[in-house]
């Protein structure tokens, strides 16, 4: 392991960024069907590259958290195969959850530990040298030096998530899952852990995320995926994603209140806000002919007047509630 200078950790492994070439977590045919008969997931096939930030999205009980649990180990599959960094994750439990961090939804901690003996506790867990530097950078990472001998049931819930990261970068981990890692946490300290995934990102960690925050998603990841119903439903590159399904909304402010939209612009995607005083027009930003400058024209025959336009493009929150939609 080597000690960056900007005090975020990374393993020995390939370093290159968004390698086409390389898989940190490979998942095929994995499907989990818990003892009363629910189908948690079904043939779930992904495969996330080395160093990327991978944004895993999907509705409650879509089978994230399911997901994680057996990438990580700690639930077993019904079948198919999972690898870490080439190694099963179930035939190499002990080799691939050393490199493997995870930050849980529950704040599950041991209230009666300092800050400082639980983050140690955790890294001798995973057979690691004792390092205070170590430690203390990644306390320091977090701001959770001043803490350091507080007890943990002392510290607001904000914290406490903080403590649950430090715990999992203890061990310096390869890959790190983030399983809703801001919930609950205010939007300064939101924007500090941002920060800390980009470091984490450039010595080439491997980084998964689930969020309700789907504007995070949106600028921290390099990929999407959504898993909707047990189900893998769409994995594909955010900015290709945006590209492909995105729509964008021209939005005229009009001088006068219109009642109805007239049947002569029936051919155009129209439709009315604001009480009639906003007429929106969607296009296809892909599309050989958006339509715009035909629309223009038969406002201008109509002697539809406006005062002032705008666009707006879809965001990633309106092409994932399309999605899940669409695979509902």
């Amino acid at each position: 392991m080597t000690v960056q200078n900007d005090g975020i950790r990374a393993g020995t492994a390939d370093k290159s960024l968004n390698s086409e070439g390389e898989s940190a977590v490979s998942v095929s045919k994995l499907s989990k069907v818990y003892a009363g008969g629910h189908a948690a997931l079904t043939d779930i096939d992904l495969d996330i590259r080395k160093g990327e930030i991978f944004a895993l999205l999907g509705p409650n009980g879509a089978g994230k958290t399911t997901l994680i649990s057996i990438i990580c180990g700690i639930v077993n599959p019904t079948s198919g195969r999972i690898t870490a960094c080439g190694d099963d994750v179930v035939r190499d439990y002990r080799k691939t959850r050393a490199r493997i961090g995870l930050v849980p939804q529950e704040l599950t901690t041991d209230a009666f530990e300092t800050v400082w003996n639980t983050v140690s506790f955790s890294r001798g867990l995973f057979g690691k040298k004792p390092s205070p530097a170590i430690i203390e950078r990644i306390l320091r990472d977090l701001s959770l030096w001043d803490r350091k001998d507080s007890k943990i049931i002392t510290l607001s819930g904000g914290m406490k998530r903080r403590v649950l990261i430090a715990k999992a970068l203890s061990h310096e981990p390869e890959i790190l899952f983030l399983d809703e890692p801001t919930a609950g946490v205010d939007v300064e300290l939101r924007r500090g852990m941002w920060d800390m995934v980009r470091k984490l990102q450039k010595t080439g960690v491997t980084i998964i995320l689930t969020t309700h925050y789907i504007e995070e998603a949106e600028e921290m990841a390099d990929r999407i995926g959504v898993i909707n119903g047990g189900r893998i439903v769409l994995v594909e590159d955010k900015t290709a994603l945006m590209k492909k399904l995105g729509k964008k909304e021209l939005r005229l402010n009009l001088h006068t209140t219109m009642p109805a939209i007239p049947a002569e612009l029936s051919g155009h995607a129209l439709a009315l806000e604001d009480d009639g005083n906003t007429l929106v027009f969607t296009f296809d930003t892909t599309a050989e002919r958006t339509g715009t400058t035909r629309l223009l024209a038969d406002l201008d025959r109509l002697e539809i007047r406006f005062s002032d336009l705008d666009t707006r493009q879809s965001s990633l929150e309106d092409i994932f509630v399309s999605v899940v939609g669409q695979s509902s």
